[in-house]
């Protein structure tokens, strides 16, 4: 016991009544002992011993969490102070009496950023609310939670995306219009213009200057011509802070990978597997290969192949490359745009499934019966050489009978058993009966100066059925296995319709004269049945509509709540490492599960899963907001030019100020306000989702055909305004009750551009 990291200080004052180290002890024990680094230097310099050791890795976890220390790989230090002084970004979603707030700039390297308990007083000048920066005086709060405590100065207004908009000149110089409507215009001097000229989407820096921190705009990136889809892009990538550059140093890391060779790999390259992708596609991170299977035992079952790109085999933990992948989460799509999780040398070269190269893979191989259901499976790190990169119009032509030089030698051998197996898996899924709501995806085709040229809803093919279904069974079969072996597990989870949804659902269905079981435990099948009752009559899109607003949406957790779309126990998602940080942590825990190689998941990430899955869930929403967000901006740049325009569409939404209409023909979404229906009072019922005319009777429900005059476009806002130029339905005086309807909504008296009032 002479070394003083291994005394008793029990009699220091240090130990809560929990008989812990207090918070403020082991931020002191950083500071004056620098050779502390570790968790176990800390367990034993306070002399912690059984059970003590858990409950005390929680608290190095909330300070952590809290920002007050840092870790780096397994290191442990003290984060940085904050300065008496800071500007804060306070959470958007804080609760209005107890704001939190966090630095507007930290060096990620001192660790999570420490958390600031905003304090108002009466009498105080500014007086924030969620989402502001302020300008702070910060002073400690020994051991409370959060550590620091925050009076406001002043109110900068200045959200951390306002980094681009549109210079506009004036008398006085130039000014930046921010794309963000929320956000505040600002000031650009002379000097600081560069070479944007009027109208020009550009990148700024903020620089908070003079005694009152005024914020002014340094153009330091003219990005181009504002109706371009790859600047359009570029506004949902800085308003959701999505990196879309890499680090010279992550570039250079993977510029300087070689080809993984084929040693302590089972050598797959005789197997004739095939990718079958989009025309479009870059990368190919799947491959599919089917035979029948000859055990007597299994007559008319089949043997099916998924091999995956081996990602992990170059993107190693505890690296720049994945601390990148990490932070990305995921890649993110647009119409002509891909900003990619791992840079072109692996995503498009090394990870890619390229035909005739030799690539590293990790495979499943899966024995199916002539029903279609899984009998066993087995994984395997392999070297594969796809036989042949094709898309899903080629393969479905394959098979419907119109093969082409590609295709032909690979018929029988190879296109038929794929599409045979498929069959029989599909009718298991059948049987199963996940979730079946047919929902279109449109695409965006834009021309050479980068604009919509047209939108169009692709045709479903059994091709593209086919490797979903068998993306599906080995995302499965990755679940299943890691459970086997009692493995940490990212799952991808879709957790039950809650109460709540599920009431509001029954009365819009009994509104309907429909009706849902009247049970908590439903099933996708019961949720199947309403969709078929509702496919026959002139309600089919609302019922849909409610049915998919009624999902809970999915996500990423260490706990399996399982996937009630696809109506299975277990699912992790495994097909995609190239593009999904989820697959990788996948493919990793597999590698050490089964003993496949060094390169598994690691003790570190087994710590952290909790919150990587919770950050890569958050990944996944930003990417699905950039991606709508572009999809808008295009659609409205598209339409801006057809004010007065009548359109076919649907109600896609209710509220109590106005509907949303989806048009036919583009997927867009604009807004009619309740305000412009008519001379009349127009009642929301939640219930039946519409808005009822108080006099008139005349209705606007939830999935109506409706056609519209577009009023208004706003491009970089991705905002649409329309007028409904035609009849609604109309309810009865009997079911007009005000009392449940809501607030009443009075009519502009303008006059209508329709002929059924003036």
């Amino acid at each position: 016991m002479n070394d003083p990291k291994e005394r008793s200080t029990r009699d220091h004052n240090v130990f809560g009544d929990d008989g812990l180290p207090t918070k403020d002890a082991i931020l002191q024990a950083l500071e004056d002992h620098t050779d502390l680094a570790s968790k176990r230097d800390l367990t034993r310099y306070f002399n912690l011993k059984g059970d003590a050791k858990v409950a005390f890795k929680r608290r190095l976890k909330e300070l952590e969490g809290e920002g007050l220390i840092a870790r780096r790989r397994k290191q442990l230090r003290k984060s940085a102070s904050l300065p008496s002084v800071a500007v804060l970004d306070i959470d958007p979603q804080s609760d209005p009496d107890h704001l939190l707030a966090q630095p507007a700039r930290w060096d990620e390297r001192e660790g999570n950023p420490p958390t600031v308990l905003i304090r108002t007083r009466k009498g105080d000048r500014a007086v924030p609310g969620p989402g502001d920066r302020v300008l702070a005086r910060i002073e400690k709060q020994p051991g409370a939670t959060p550590g620091y405590l925050g009076h406001t100065i002043k109110v900068l207004g200045l959200p951390r995306k306002a980094t681009i908009g549109i210079v506009r000149r004036d008398v006085d110089g130039a000014r930046l219009i921010p794309v963000d409507r929320k956000q505040k215009e600002m000031r650009i001097r002379p000097g600081d213009l560069g070479k944007a000229e009027d109208g020009d989407l550009v990148e700024v820096d903020v620089q908070m200057r003079g005694r009152l921190m005024v914020p002014e705009a340094k153009v330091i990136n003219v990005l181009g011509n504002p109706r371009s889809e790859g600047a359009i892009s570029l506004i949902a990538l800085h308003n959701l802070e999505i990196p879309y550059r890499f680090p010279a140093a992550v570039e250079r890391a993977a510029n300087a990978l070689t080809e993984v060779t084929g040693k302590g790999r089972e050598d797959w390259r005789d197997i004739p597997f095939v990718t079958i992708d989009p025309d479009t596609a870059k990368d190919h991170d799947d491959a599919v290969f089917a035979e029948s299977d000859e055990d007597p035992k299994n007559e008319g079952g089949h043997i099916v192949c998924v091999a995956i790109a081996d990602v992990a085999a170059y993107v190693l933990p505890d690296t720049e490359l994945n601390d990148e992948a990490f932070e990305r989460g995921n890649s993110v799509y647009f119409p002509d745009r891909v900003v990619p999780m791992l840079p072109e040398r692996i995503s498009n070269d090394l990870c890619s499934l390229r035909e005739g190269e030799n690539r590293p893979s990790m495979a499943v191989r899966m024995v199916f019966d002539a029903g279609g259901h899984k009998k066993s499976h087995s994984f395997h790190r392999v070297t594969i050489r796809s036989a042949a990169r094709l898309t899903y119009a080629q393969a479905q032509a394959a098979v419907d009978g119109k093969p082409d030089d590609k295709t032909g030698p690979l018929l029988d051998q190879v296109l038929r058993p794929l599409f045979d197996a498929y069959a029989s898996m599909a009718h298991a899924r059948d049987k199963r009966s996940p979730l079946a709501l047919d929902l279109p995806e449109r695409r965006i085709i834009l021309n050479e100066q980068g604009m919509v040229e047209r939108v169009y809803v692709p045709e479903r093919l059994d091709a593209h059925r086919l490797i979903e279904e068998m993306m599906i069974a080995a995302n499965v079969c990755a679940a299943e296995t890691l459970e086997q072996k009692q493995s940490p597990i990212v799952y991808r989870v879709h957790d039950a319709p809650g109460r709540e949804k599920l009431g509001a659902l029954r009365d819009f269905l009994n509104s309907l004269e429909l009706s849902l079981i009247n049970s908590d435990a439903v099933r996708p099948s019961h949720f199947n049945q309403v969709l078929l009752k509702a496919a026959d009559t002139p309600h089919t899109h609302q019922v849909s509509e409610m049915v998919l607003r009624t999902q809970a949406r999915a996500e990423y957790a260490t706990e399996n709540l399982g996937h009630f779309g696809l109506n299975l126990d277990r699912y992790a998602h495994f097909t995609s490492p190239i593009r999904r940080y989820a697959d990788l942590m996948v493919h990793r825990a597999l590698i050490r599960a089964l003993k496949l190689g060094d390169d598994g998941l690691t003790d570190s990430e087994i710590g952290r899963l909790d919150a990587i899955s919770e950050h890569i869930s958050f990944t996944e929403r930003r990417a699905m907001a950039a991606e709508r967000e572009t999809q808008d901006r295009l659609i409205a740049h598209f339409l801006a030019d057809q004010i007065g325009a009548h359109f076919a569409g649907r109600i896609s939404g209710v509220t109590k100020s106005g509907l949303f209409v989806r048009l036919n023909d583009s997927g867009a979404d604009g807004f009619v306000p309740a305000s412009s229906l008519g001379r009349d009072y127009y009642h929301f019922s939640e219930g039946e989702q519409a808005l009822i005319g108080e006099r008139s009777g005349e209705t606007y429900r939830l999935g109506d055909a409706v056609e519209v005059r577009l009023l208004e476009a706003a491009p970089l806002a991705g905002a649409l305004r329309f007028e409904i130029v035609s009849e609604g339905t109309f309810t009865p005086a009997s079911r007009r009750n005000p009392a449940r309807s809501g607030k009443r909504h009075p009519a502009k008296r303008a006059i209508r551009h329709k002929g059924k009032r003036r």
